[in-house]
């Protein structure tokens, strides 16, 4: 098989892949095309956790024909068992000849083991095309193994001039209805949502997606920081889905609280200074501290952590060097000097110390635009 056919089968696999976006998580989207004397015989994708794979998923399609066939799969094979069996031995025993997948599985209950076992019977493993794509297709799955947390994008509507509400806190709506449709596609692909408590009391937000995505929709983790426990319990994020609240570690949780707590250590403010403002005690005494949060979401399979909050919190996902991504939808409005503004951020020494992102993509959405960019030495 030419170079050329192996990218074309294998960009397949990843059109495939995508069809489990919305679906997949906590597993990561994974396509595979099966190919036999040029021709595609079988495709295959993994749609939902405890599903098949996307190798057994063509396999079962292609049947007695899979044998001497190759394989386009996005991520290395699985090479142990989980809700599902490895999918090395399945195309071992289905007789293919031959494995072409971008590079390895992160999952260090895989990691190359999967490649090894195929290799020890005798298959063919190809490796190294279209890496980039495949690891932007689940920047979520690599980052928790890669680095204890998931990718953060943070998601932000803003007016011409940067700001985010008028200074009374009014911000219904800076964009139009076309662009928060299309947040409910970013919400849809998220394994949780997350804001902080001072949104959450003045927005009263959902943190659901409401975009219709069939009969099987998948809803993410709600998560709130609260450090205090400030929210009111008739807050519509904690009815209809489960909700994670991260609190102080002194905070007391009522037995009859309406979601699980997890209590983290705080970023205490510096000498001199204090977070928060204005707002509860435990707010004002210091801010959650955000690697804990990660690191905690990590631990529950949350793969791609969607924020939506104000300029604050925010601001201190981007001042840490936590935010992977920013997401800004960008109306054709003027707000003025009081209005609130995008981010608070600590200013930097000077121009070359400033947090810095690349365009990955620039689109139109109904009147407003929106700007995907990526922190400079991303993985993706």
């Amino acid at each position: 098989m030419s170079a050329d056919a192996d990218v074309q089968h294998l960009a397949r696999a990843l059109q495939l892949a995508e069809r489990g976006l919305n679906t997949a998580d906590p597993n990561p989207r994974v396509g595979c095309v099966l190919v036999k004397d040029g021709q595609v015989i079988a495709e295959g994708w993994h749609e939902r956790a405890g599903e098949p794979h996307a190798e057994a998923q063509a396999l079962r399609a292609a049947g007695a024909q899979a044998a001497g066939c190759t394989a386009y799969v996005t991520l290395e094979p699985c090479s142990h068992t989980g809700r599902t069996p490895p999918c090395a031995d399945a195309l071992i025993a289905a007789g293919v000849r031959r494995v072409v997948a971008p590079g390895p599985d992160p999952n260090p209950r895989v990691a190359g083991m999967g490649f090894a076992r195929l290799r020890a019977a005798g298959v063919e493993v190809g490796t190294g095309l279209l890496e980039r794509e495949a690891r932007a297709l689940n920047p979520g799955f690599f980052s928790r193994f890669e680095h204890g947390r998931p990718w953060v994008r943070v998601k932000l509507g803003m007016s011409l001039d940067g700001r985010t509400a008028l200074a009374d806190g009014r911000s219904q709506w800076i964009t139009g209805e076309a662009a928060r449709a299309d947040v409910q596609r970013w919400r849809a692909r998220s394994s949780a949502i997350l804001t902080g408590a001072g949104t959450a009391r003045a927005d009263d937000p959902r943190l659901d997606v409401r975009w219709e995505y069939g009969s099987r929709v998948r809803q993410p983790l709600r998560v709130l920081l609260d450090p205090s426990l400030s929210v009111p319990r008739a807050a519509r994020l904690f009815s209809g889905g489960q909700t994670l609240v991260f609190s102080g570690s002194d905070a007391l949780v009522p037995a009859d609280y309406p979601a699980t707590v997890v209590r983290v250590p705080a970023d205490r403010p510096a000498a001199g200074k204090q977070h928060g403002g204005a707002g509860p005690a435990g707010e004002q005494r210091g801010r959650l501290n955000l690697a804990a949060v990660l690191a905690a979401l990590a631990q529950r399979e949350v793969n791609e952590l969607l924020v939506e909050a104000g300029a604050r919190l925010a601001g201190a996902f981007v001042q840490a060097g936590l935010a992977d991504e920013l997401l800004l939808y960008v109306a054709p409005a003027l707000l003025g000097t009081a209005a609130r503004p995008l981010l608070e951020l600590a200013e930097p020494p000077d121009l070359p110390s400033a947090a810095r992102f690349e365009y990955a993509d620039v689109r139109r959405i109904g009147d407003d635009l929106r700007l995907l960019l990526r922190a400079r030495g991303g993985d993706t």
